[in-house]
Formats: structure tokens, C-alpha cells, sequence
């Protein structure tokens, strides 16, 4: 077994590892985070598959984009429900 191919075992165990832990987290941000670790691990798996097109567009939608709506939405979330607790609408 090469070094290459041991580093992806590691990989794809971290990426079972990441998929299963945002299923089973309680805490929206935790989760929001692990799914970025989850894009980032992918987007080395598209580089180690030489797929580097792929790799790029991961980083950028999946650890990129969508991380930063998710932190917006749980922002807003958190917001609306401040302005609830504080006799709000």
C-alpha cells in the first residue's frame, strides 16, 4: 500500500466521519462548520482524482458560497429571534 492510497482511506473515513457528525450535532453553526470541512476533504479528493475542474468549483460552492449562506441564514435566524424575545412582532 502507497502513501497516495493510504492518504485517501484517510480521507474517505473523514468524509463518513463529517457526514455522519452533521446528522448528529444539536448546534446549527457546529454543523454549518462541519459541513465546510466535509467540502473542504472533497475538494482534496477531487484533486487526488485529478479532476481539478472539480476541485475548484467545490471549493468555491461548497466550502465557499454555501457556507457563507448558511452563516447568513443562522444570522437571521438568530435575530428574528431576539426580536421575538424582546416583544417584537
Amino acid at each position: 500500500m502507497t502513501l497516495i492510497e493510504l492518504f485517501k482511506i484517510i480521507l474517505l473515513v473523514l468524509l463518513i466521519v463529517c457526514a455522519v457528525a452533521v446528522n448528529l450535532t444539536r448546534s446549527l453553526l457546529q454543523s454549518v462548520i462541519i459541513f465546510m470541512t466535509y467540502s473542504s476533504i472533497m475538494c482534496l479528493v477531487w484533486i487526488l482524482l485529478e479532476s481539478p475542474d472539480l476541485a475548484i468549483t467545490e471549493a468555491a460552492v461548497g466550502a465557499g458560497v454555501s457556507s457563507i449562506l448558511f452563516l447568513v441564514t443562522l444570522r437571521k435566524i438568530a435575530s428574528e429571534e431576539d426580536s421575538r424575545k424582546g416583544g417584537g412582532l
